[in-house]
């Protein structure tokens, strides 16, 4: 997708609005409670609190943020799961990295003219078969 696109598709939902604030215990991460707003920045009481935790966990490339949605009805509550719910969500996240990790291993690419040489299978111009030289097995 081209900056271009992204940019066509960037449009705020002025009925989904949310207040932002960010608590942390500067120790293991942070909460940020995001609290639905209408469209003058007015508490929605019609739409329910989100808890969202941010962590972080260091690989030999650095630090991977890791983000996650914390099911609670109160900041307390979302502190109290604060724990499980990040070593769930670091779960989730090795076990994608490591699918990437196998797709990437056992992904075969043969490189544009690969089946060269045909000289003028299939009454092609230029020869070579149609298709030719761009499969990808992820």
């Amino acid at each position: 997708m081209s900056d271009t696109d992204t940019l066509s598709q960037a449009e705020m939902n002025p009925d989904g609005l949310y207040r932002e604030e960010t608590f942390t215990d500067r120790r293991v991460g942070t909460i940020i409670r995001m609290t639905p707003v209408d469209r003058d920045g007015n508490a929605d009481p019609g739409r329910e609190v989100v808890y969202v935790g941010q962590t972080q966990i260091l690989t030999p490339m650095g630090a991977v943020p890791i983000t996650f949605e914390i099911p609670a009805a109160s900041l307390g509550e979302a502190a109290e799961k604060f724990g499980a719910e990040a070593k769930k969500a670091v779960e989730e996240t090795i076990e994608k990295a490591s699918e990437l990790r196998r797709q990437a291993a056992s992904s075969i690419i043969v490189p544009e003219g690969g089946a060269g040489g045909l000289g003028g299978a299939g009454g092609l111009p230029g020869g070579g078969v149609p298709g030719g030289g761009k499969i990808q097995i992820p």
